[in-house]
């Protein structure tokens, strides 16, 4: 007989917060931020709004490029909301990000800088790209589960604008317009200029619910890397060599790491297409089946899209194996908010969960891609 000691706690989400830095940037003004490369307006820039659809993002800059927040600053200050009702000790800090303000120390322990009042906790700081908020969350989910922690906070957040600036490319081309009349940006540098918001947002677990509030309980969450089989797709801080072998920054001489743009965000944007809804969602109906959880039932479905370009060809994927998910029970906030990478999905479960669109006995379905080299993390919640 299994004893009280040896039973697994249920967890639940009992709080959310988010921080968004500054004010919303519209696209007529969005390159007043990001600079003009070249001093000319991008080629680019209008063909991919129109494909992602995003209307508004985040900068924790200003027009001079100047950073108003860092990344620890952000989610501190997402915290602390958090905190604001909170009556039990923390005992767990989880952060996620792909954008940490430095290499050393960790983001998390920066984070906990940033908040003296959590007292001496533990702390860690999952590594990755989109995915890496959601590991903050399994860890802490984890933690939870087995009895090792009553409470946590994980969070997810990135600050990027800052590297997307046009001087951050300015040394390549100029390197570039001895060779050619006209330079453009490479696609797979521009591409992400147009795609990438700031901002934090956190989750505060607990084993026990909201007595007067509904709370998200975790029912099971699941992860699975591709990078066994597939190539590498986005990367920052690297780049390929002439043999198509990926070097560190460690391997370039201190020239070359300015000249071609090292420290800038890179994508292949034909492997994403190819390979970043098929692996993923493919994965998502054997998961369910684990689980024996039907999909099509669920009553919020919140994808994180790096763009509105993908949408239909999740739907278009999901009904290959037979999940019906109708579009009224998407959710994404993608257009007014921006990519926020690791953070999307934080802030997506922080606006539903603060709407009156929630009843009890939901379930929510979170569902977030990483593109890095083709990760997947899925989560199901029920609403108590």
């Amino acid at each position: 007989m299994q004893s009280k000691k040896d039973e697994m706690e249920e967890v639940y989400i009992i709080n959310t917060s988010s921080f968004l830095p500054n004010t919303a940037i519209t696209n007529d003004v969005i390159e007043e931020y990001m600079g003009f490369i070249n001093g000319t307006v991008s080629r680019t820039k209008n063909l991919i709004l129109r494909n992602n659809k995003i209307k508004e993002r985040y900068y924790a800059i200003d027009k001079d490029g100047n950073s108003t927040h860092s990344n620890a600053e952000m989610v501190s200050l997402a915290i602390r909301k958090l905190l604001e009702n909170n009556i039990d000790p923390i005992e767990l800090l989880a952060c996620g990000t792909s954008s940490p303000d430095q290499l050393m120390p960790s983001h998390g322990v920066m984070v906990h800088g940033e908040l003296p009042e959590l007292g001496s906790i533990e702390v860690v700081s999952p590594s990755g790209v989109c995915c890496s908020g959601m590991h903050a969350l399994k860890y802490s989910f984890l933690s939870i589960k087995t009895g090792d922690k009553k409470t946590a906070i994980s969070t997810g957040s990135e600050r990027l604008a800052k590297t997307l600036r046009s001087e951050n490319y300015q040394e390549e081309l100029e390197a570039i317009t001895k060779v050619e009349e006209k330079p453009i940006l490479a696609f797979e540098k521009d591409f992400l200029r147009w795609m990438l918001s700031d901002g934090a947002g956190a989750f505060l677990l607990n084993n026990t619910p909201n007595k007067d509030s509904h709370s998200l309980r975790i029912e099971w969450m699941e992860a699975i890397s591709y990078a066994d089989e597939q190539p590498v797709c986005m990367y920052m801080g690297s780049d390929f060599d002439e043999h198509g072998k990926l070097l560190s920054y460690k391997d370039y001489s201190q020239e070359d790491l300015i000249k071609k743009s090292i420290f800038s965000i890179k994508q292949d944007t034909k492997v994403l297409g190819e390979k970043i809804v098929r692996l993923g969602f493919d994965k998502l109906a054997d998961i369910c089946k684990k689980h024996n959880y039907d999909p099509s039932t669920v009553d919020h479905f919140l994808p994180h899209l790096s763009s509105y370009f993908f949408e239909d060809k999740i739907d278009e994927v999901l009904r290959s194996n037979n999940i019906i998910i109708p579009n009224e029970k998407w959710f994404t906030n993608l257009a007014t908010k921006g990519n926020v990478g690791s953070g999307s999905i934080y802030l997506m479960v922080d606006e539903l969960f603060k709407s009156d669109k929630l009843s009890k006995g939901e379930t929510i379905l979170l569902a977030v891609p990483e593109s890095s080299r083709f990760s997947y993390v899925f989560c199901l919640l029920t609403v108590v």
